[in-house]
């Protein structure tokens, strides 16, 4: 296990077509759990070319592979400007999107290795905050979040539905 490389790189072009299986992977475990989350033709191919093209798609890979794709947004969610609640902080942040896992890589915590790998990032850009929003029936990322220290803000309407938004303080 110690022998693993990992790191977050941004997305190329190259792993558009690789992350798009990704994608298509998480958006039927989502269905298969019930959820309501991504079964609306969102997220779609589009939207990765489009992340990717605006700089915002990252990977982590684990010795070379991609395990998990995020989007990674800086100081841009509109949504995040009314929330029913209220966040802790008002500086600059980093808004984690849509987070896919690889089933080869699935159950291994990698989501968690994504967040710690996210804040060192974060940190080293000198930005305050990490803010993340999630299905209310999304137990497997509510779990993590709270793991990992995030505190639930209250709620944002983003893609059509309410979402639990939380943040969690980097510097």
């Amino acid at each position: 296990m110690n022998s693993e490389e990992i790191t977050l790189r941004k997305a190329e072009i190259d792993d558009k077509n690789v992350i798009w299986g990704i994608i298509q992977q998480s958006i039927e475990r989502r269905r298969q759990d019930g959820s309501t989350q991504w079964q609306d033709g969102y997220p779609n191919e589009e939207t990765v070319e489009s992340d990717i093209a605006k700089g915002f798609g990252y990977v982590l890979t684990i010795n070379g592979e991609i395990a998990v794709f995020a989007a990674l947004i800086l100081n841009d969610e509109p949504a995040y400007s009314s929330i029913e609640g209220k966040w802790l902080s008002d500086g600059e942040f980093v808004v984690v999107h849509r987070v896919a896992v690889d089933e080869k890589f699935a159950g291994k915590g990698m989501v968690k290795k994504l967040f710690d790998h996210i804040e060192g990032f974060t940190r080293s850009h000198g930005i305050q905050s990490i803010k993340v929003d999630t299905n209310y029936d999304n137990i497997a990322m509510l779990k993590i979040l709270e793991s990992k220290g995030y505190s639930y803000c209250g709620e944002v309407f983003l893609a059509g539905g309410v979402r639990k938004a939380f943040e969690k303080i980097i510097i």
